[in-house]
Parts: C-alpha cells; structure tokens; sequence
C-alpha cells in the first residue's frame, strides 16, 4: 500500500456552491417545480457529505465503500469524494520515551537502557493499511530494537579499539536508529533521531560492577605507567651509553634498570639513598 492523492477541490469554493444548489432548490419549490428542487437538494447534501476540514501537518485517508481512494494533505476546507470515510493522521514530528528496560549485555551483565526515539509518519497510507495501531507499533518495535542493539555490545570496556555502550554514545545512537527505521518502515514511519537517556547497572549487580570497574582501571593504569617506564629506563640507559657519561657492565646495568624502573612506578616518591664512600680512622 503507497500513498496516492485523493480527488479534492477548494472547500469554500465548494460551500458556494452548495448554497448556489440549495437558492436554485429553494426557487424551484416557489415555483411548484417539487421535483426539480429536490433534485438540486439532493446534489447538495451530496457534496456536503464530502466537507472535511484538514489541520496543518495532517493527512486524512479516504475510503470509498471499503476501497483506499487516496489521501488528502492540502490543509483547509475542502471537499473530498461523498459519501466517504475520512481517517485523519498526523504528519508531525513526535516523541517516544521507552520505558527503562533490563536486558544482558553482550557479556551477560544485566543492565538497565533506556531510550527516545523522534518520529513522524510520511506514508498515512501504510500507516492505516499496512499495521495495525501504528503508534503501538512504533513503541513495541522501537523497545524491540533498543534490545537487540544492547546485547551488541558491552557496558563498558578499557579496550579503546572496541565499542562500548557507555563510551561509544553516536556510534550506538546511529545503529539504534537504522535499526529501528528498518522496522519502522513498513507503518510509513520515518525515524529522526534516536538517543539513549538512561545506561546504568541493573541495581542488583551495580555495587559489585563498580568494585570491578575500579579494579579494571587500575589495572589498566598500571598496564599503562608500566609501558612508559620501560620505554623511560630504556632511553635513558642508551643515551647515557651512547654520550658516554657511564660505562656499565651487565651487573651495574641491571642494578639502575632496576632502580630506575622502582623510582618511576613507585605510588609514592621515592627517597634516594646517597653513596659518599667510606671514612676509615687510623688508631
């Protein structure tokens, strides 16, 4: 089902025409022309019948006898096919808040997501014909896909080359948007934007998920002043090495990597101990 025009014209120009029908209608009875006049009565209530008035961002569907005959969106008084049901749907933009859902992430920690999706309808007729309750629709297929994009992927992660929920907000944003305007497309639903409002631990798992995300990023700190210490000592030993300052052998070597790498990865600063030889007193 796609979206056609339905056969209107101008609703004040068809009022005037109407009170044209019912004068002549009216003249015609003054002159026992009975039948004639109802004739022209009768052609008026007909086109009556088909006065519709269309609000600004709106469409109004149009059945004739069971059949889709098209739809209207000239805003207005207009005059429309008679004798037929008019559905009217609105064309503006709106929001949908979804509830706060509980679902596992892709590593099993049940958490807690929740999301607004931006939407408006641009096909009223897929809207009517091709779903029914569009807008229940619309909020059982936007959670659906909201879930299907939580399980993708983790709360969170020290990995920088790998997406997270929590650290990846536009990325996660965007595939939850083409995932729900793949669903959505058949109601004639357009998706504008889509955004998480809520990411959070489920409350049961939240104290013990916190505890392991401080462990986590202290390991990873750690992994991190590691690397650079190394790198540190060992640009230090070849520039010392290479102007010749010092000239070490294996032992001596090992000896100021050691303290070095100490000195470096050490939470506290660390206090030097000075070696100013030794005083030997003859007796």
């Amino acid at each position: 089902m796609t979206e056609r025009d339905a056969w209107s014209m101008n609703g004040y120009l068809g009022v005037l025409v109407i009170a044209v029908l019912i004068g002549v209608g009216i003249i015609n009875i003054i002159h026992e022309h009975f039948f004639l006049g109802i004739f022209f009565f009768v052609i008026a209530i007909i086109l009556a019948t088909g006065l519709t008035l269309v609000q600004p961002n709106q469409s109004v569907v149009v059945l004739f006898f069971g059949k889709y005959v098209g739809s209207v969106r000239k805003e207005g008084l207009i005059i429309t096919i008679p004798f037929s049901v008019r559905r009217k749907i609105s064309l503006r933009v709106r929001n949908f808040h979804s509830r706060r859902l509980k679902v596992n992430d892709i590593n099993g920690n049940p958490i807690e997501i929740a999301a607004v999706i931006v939407f408006r309808v641009v096909d009223s007729a897929k809207a009517v014909f091709d779903v029914d309750q569009y807008e229940e629709f619309v909020e059982i297929q936007s959670e659906t896909a909201l879930r299907a994009v939580a399980t993708k992927y983790p709360y969170d992660s020290f990995d920088e080359t790998e997406l997270t929920l929590r650290g990846n907000a536009e990325e996660i944003s965007d595939e939850l948007k083409t995932e729900v305007h793949e669903r959505l497309y058949v109601a004639g639903v357009d998706i504008m934007e889509a955004r998480l409002t809520h990411l959070a631990y489920s409350t049961e798992i939240a104290q013990a998920m916190l505890q392991r995300q401080q462990a986590s990023a202290i390991v990873a700190a750690r992994k991190q002043i590691v690397e650079g210490a190394v790198g540190m000592v060992q640009d230090a030993i070849e520039q010392l090495e290479q102007t010749g300052v010092v000239k070490l052998n294996e032992e001596k070597r090992m000896i100021m990597i050691n303290n070095l790498l100490v000195s470096i990865v050490a939470d506290n600063g660390t206090q030097p101990i000075i070696n100013t030889g030794s005083i030997q007193e003859n007796g």
